[in-house]
């Protein structure tokens, strides 16, 4: 990897980003674990700056809303964990008026705006499957403004712990720098942080809950505190909460199909949660569809899962959306992502991507796990267009 290239972009960035410290910067960060730590970092090296900074939490990066991002000059906005997959649409609504700055480790697309910047670190040559997080990027970028940001870099290997395996690479760089620091000890396998003296992967699990599960009842912002403070009442209680919810509608999901089935198309397995995840935020569609790809039981080892459910017209922090939506998910169970690792079948964002464009949905994720959200009323149309994708291979 080129680290200096990431570095020599990301100081154009942070160039232009201090001849504007008196305008408010709008952070927009995903809400699972990765994203709220994500967030966190972000948050608190521009609060350190003297910035003023307004936060929202986004499950899916929306046509509509980022149009409404843009519609004024001379902004900062930060897209964390979020963006890069859509970094062309950015670039054609911001169209050079606002500074914007993209910290993601999702597929990306290019952007022409100049004032676009995607730090990504697909482009200088790691992977964002295996090699880093977004957390991994904010983390990057805050010490790159400011050296007494390294104090934020359990923050980076807790974002990280989605991803497979050892830290490896840039990730193994940081875990050490972090160690040497005293920021993290080591004890047995656990990672602790020690200022709360909380196992890294504990705290990953808690904001895999927070941030999704609670996305409409505050687990965001009870995310971004636990970052900062450690663990108290208040987030113990809602995290019991939130969990045994979860476990509830996963149970009354996974009942539904083993008694109705999946239904199948040639190259799809598909189901609808309808309202069974009703007031939770949808990233738990892609949590059960993950769990799904693992049940060999009644699952067809060649076909990608696909789960819909239903999306609320609201987004905390932000407003009322215009347009309904559903979430789509979708994965790939164990054999077929050997295919797609081979190339032999199409990539499950390549598959997403493709298709919800034609039927104005918006599509991200990795190779072998996607999503999207469209309108309410194209979930046939999206069915019939990924099999019209195959019909002309």
């Amino acid at each position: 990897m080129s680290i200096e290239k990431f570095q020599q972009k990301a100081s154009e960035a942070i160039s232009k980003l201090k001849k504007l410290r008196e305008e408010e910067v709008t952070v927009i960060f995903h809400d699972d674990a990765d994203g709220l730590c994500s967030g966190a970092i972000t948050y608190k090296f521009l609060e350190r700056e003297g910035f003023k900074v307004k936060r929202f939490c986004l499950e899916k990066l929306y046509p509509e809303v980022i149009e409404n991002l843009h519609k004024k000059e001379n902004r900062v906005i930060f897209y964390c964990d979020i963006g890069s997959s859509h970094a062309n649409l950015i670039s054609n609504l911001n169209k050079n008026k606002n500074l914007v700055i993209i910290l993601d480790h999702h597929d990306f697309v290019e952007s022409d705006d100049p004032n676009v910047f995607d730090l990504n670190l697909e482009r200088f040559s790691l992977k964002g499957e295996t090699d880093f997080s977004s957390s991994t990027v904010c983390y990057l970028f805050a010490k790159l403004m400011n050296h007494m940001n390294m104090d934020l870099s359990y923050l980076a290997l807790i974002g990280s712990c989605e991803i497979p395996g050892d830290f490896i690479k840039i990730n193994r760089e940081i875990m050490e720098e972090a160690i040497k620091n005293k920021i993290l000890r080591v004890d047995g396998k656990k990672l602790i942080i020690n200022k709360f003296n909380l196992d890294i992967k504990e705290v990953f699990s808690m904001l895999q809950v927070l941030g999704p599960v609670g996305y409409y009842k505050n687990g965001p912002e009870l995310g971004i505190k636990l970052c900062f403070d450690g663990l108290d009442d208040e987030i113990k209680e809602r995290f019991k909460e939130l969990e045994e919810s979860r476990k509830v509608a996963n149970k009354k999901l996974l009942n539904k199909i083993m008694r109705e089935g999946l239904n199948q198309t040639k190259h799809l397995q598909w189901f609808d949660a309808g309202d069974i995840y009703k007031d939770m935020g949808t990233k738990v569609i892609g949590t059960f569809c993950s769990y799904l790809s693992y049940q060999r039981r009644f699952i067809k080892p060649f076909k990608y899962i696909l789960g819909f459910t239903n999306m609320r017209d609201d987004i905390p922090g932000y407003g009322k959306l215009k347009n309904h939506y559903v979430k789509v998910s979708m994965r790939a169970p164990s054999m077929l992502q050997e295919y797609i690792n081979k190339n032999k079948s199409p990539s499950t964002v390549e598959l997403l991507k493709k298709t919800c464009e034609k039927i104005d949905g918006i599509a991200d994720g990795h190779a072998v796990a996607a999503s999207a959200a469209i309108l309410a009323n194209k979930k046939e149309a999206l069915i019939d267009e990924i099999e019209s994708f195959f019909a002309t291979k």
